[in-house]
């Protein structure tokens, strides 16, 4: 579990396509450097967030480490388009003593977006993004929270006919992550707030209860509407 308070901002220093290394797993992997200062305490093992990204430290020294990413992270993250040279926001998992400053994050994307626009509105930037999996606009709400690039964000606008939403990102944030860096038609990664997927989740599995069970207030009230309805036609 994460914050969406990015610690530090990494630098990739090696991308393999496959890594036939112990710590690569035959698969893909990055290793990203200049990460001394959350290193100090870490573990083979260990999630670090990765541009909002979970992954699972297999190798580190003082300033480094190394992190598999499986197929599937590949094709819903944009840790793909990443090279030697890319800067990445990290975070390590929380412990018991942290502080809650941003929200809860799972470090599990669920789509990417692309920047379709970045404009300056006094000292802070206003950025907007279109979704790609369109229906995960559904789950995003003016004033709520939004993970971006593993950036624990608020909603400032959203457009739900174009499945495209804004955030404010104020001049401190902007000093301590990447998304500054970044260009119109870049992409970064989403996770949207859980609270509403478990929301959605509790509904469904309530209206299906209630279906199912021909004595149930709702099959009742369906059953009464038609019964009405069939009146007035024949009146």
């Amino acid at each position: 579990m994460f914050t969406g308070i990015v610690e530090i901002i990494g630098t990739v220093s090696e991308y393999v396509t496959n890594d036939s290394s112990s710590s690569g797993g035959n698969g893909t992997s990055i290793t990203i450097t200049d990460a001394k200062d959350i290193l100090g305490d870490c573990h083979l093992g260990d999630s670090i967030a990765v541009n909002g990204t979970c992954l699972t430290v297999t190798e580190f020294d003082e300033n480094s480490f190394k992190v598999g990413v499986s197929q599937e992270t590949l094709r819903k993250t944009n840790l793909g388009n990443l090279n030697t040279g890319s800067k990445v926001n990290l975070e390590r998992a929380i412990s018991g003593d942290v502080r809650f400053g941003g929200h809860m994050v799972q470090g599990h994307i669920d789509t990417i977006a692309k920047i379709i626009s970045k404009n300056p509105d006094g000292n802070s930037i206003v950025f907007e993004f279109e979704l790609r999996d369109k229906e995960y606009i559904n789950y995003i709400v003016h004033k709520g929270f939004i993970c971006v690039d593993g950036t624990s964000l608020t909603v400032t606008n959203v457009d739900y006919e174009n499945s495209r939403f804004k955030i404010m990102m104020v001049a401190y944030t902007q000093e301590k992550v990447i998304m500054p860096l970044k260009k119109i038609n870049d992409y970064v990664n989403i996770e949207v707030d859980v609270t509403g997927k478990l929301i959605e989740r509790q509904v469904n599995l309530t209206l299906e209860g209630q279906l199912e069970n021909k004595e149930s207030p709702l099959v009742k009230l369906i059953s009464n509407l038609i019964d009405e309805k069939i009146k007035s036609f024949k009146n």
